[in-house]
């Protein structure tokens, strides 16, 4: 193991992305599973739907979860302060302020990538959460807005909020664009620029620069983790969830609780039959585990018994069995194909 993967002692060293519709309390539970350092995030949360809304429905979460992060979309610091009580009196171990979001629902709520361009006014709501708690306030934004590609941009949006108490910002690694392009495109278009978010860690030292945007592979990690203080992947650790399994082990110097993907998928299928007590019907949370068994064979035969709308109404212990005589079956005609 190369020592230097695990020197840093920052709470912020990997992370899994806030994604909409898909980091909700299920999906954490299921990456919990896998590593149990890797710090997890909430959906993104708007400071309305938490002061006007159904609070335990968002706020909730399972103990296993730790460390999580709660993050707003929001921008009146009155507000902010509001939600980040909530967020300590719940036990979140971090309330983040959204300051990437490009699409323009967030957009016409005031908040988001667009933040951007008000570095006084995220300031304030930073200054209000930190006199409202004692948690961590940290900031996730991206390089710069729409054609505004100077290093000095968010350079100074990174030091006029520090000023304001911020120590910890997550940086995605490209521009939000914030008319023509998607939400989806915007994870993608807008060209990565790691050296940027390297230089933000060069000329602030005492804080804590994550980075975001496009890495995949551990190898990639462990290079970023030589330039900056933490990496926070996404997409990648939901489509590949297997891959956290390794994380504990090479990026904290720990043994992580996997032990073998049957092994998690019993764990899994433990909360999924208490979800089904609850009432709660299972697959709403098993679709986040679908990716458990990628890369091995029989692994797409496990998936269409487990998406199977037909076998929804039965245990998922029963559909669990299924499932894995699908994926074994799949698995001796593949051996019995490459004998061939």
């Amino acid at each position: 193991m190369n020592p230097q993967e695990t020197s840093s002692p920052s709470p912020w060293r990997l992370s899994v992305a806030p994604m909409l519709d898909w980091t909700d309390r299920h999906c954490r539970y299921f990456h919990r599973l896998l590593t149990r350092r890797t710090r997890l995030y909430t959906e993104m949360v708007t400071t309305g739907a938490l002061l006007h809304g159904d609070q335990p429905r968002h706020l909730d979460f399972n103990p296993e979860e730790h460390p999580v992060a709660l993050q707003l979309g929001g921008s009146e610091p009155q507000d902010l302060a509001a939600c980040a009580r909530l967020a300590q009196r719940w036990g979140y171990d971090e309330v983040n302020l959204n300051c990437g979001c490009p699409s323009e629902r967030v957009q016409r709520g005031a908040f988001g990538a667009c933040l951007m361009a008000e570095p006084q006014l995220v300031a304030d709501g930073v200054k209000a959460m930190r006199d409202a708690v004692d948690i961590p306030v940290t900031v996730k934004h991206r390089i710069g807005i729409d054609k505004i590609e100077r290093y000095e941009f968010v350079r100074d949006f990174v030091g006029q909020v520090a000023e304001a108490g911020c120590e910890v910002f997550i940086v995605h690694a490209r521009n939000a664009w914030l008319q023509g392009l998607s939400p989806k495109e915007n994870r993608d278009i807008p060209p990565l620029r790691y050296a940027l978010v390297h230089r933000l860690k060069r000329e602030f030292p005492h804080l804590t620069i994550v980075i975001n945007g496009g890495l995949k592979s551990d190898d990639e990690i462990a290079e970023q983790l030589q330039q900056v203080d933490g990496v926070m992947v996404g997409r990648q650790a939901y489509h590949e969830p297997w891959q956290m399994a390794g994380w504990d082990g090479r990026f904290f110097g720990e043994p992580g609780p996997a032990d073998g993907r049957e092994a998690v998928e019993a764990r899994w299928v433990r909360y999924l039959e208490a979800q089904q007590a609850a009432g709660r019907p299972w697959p709403q949370a098993m679709r986040h585990a679908l990716g458990l068994y990628n890369g091995l064979p029989g692994a797409r035969r496990w998936r269409q018994v487990w998406s199977d709308h037909h076998l929804k109404a039965l245990p998922p212990a029963e559909v669990r069995a299924r499932a894995s005589a699908a994926r074994q079956e799949a698995q001796v005609l593949a051996q019995a194909r490459h004998v061939a």
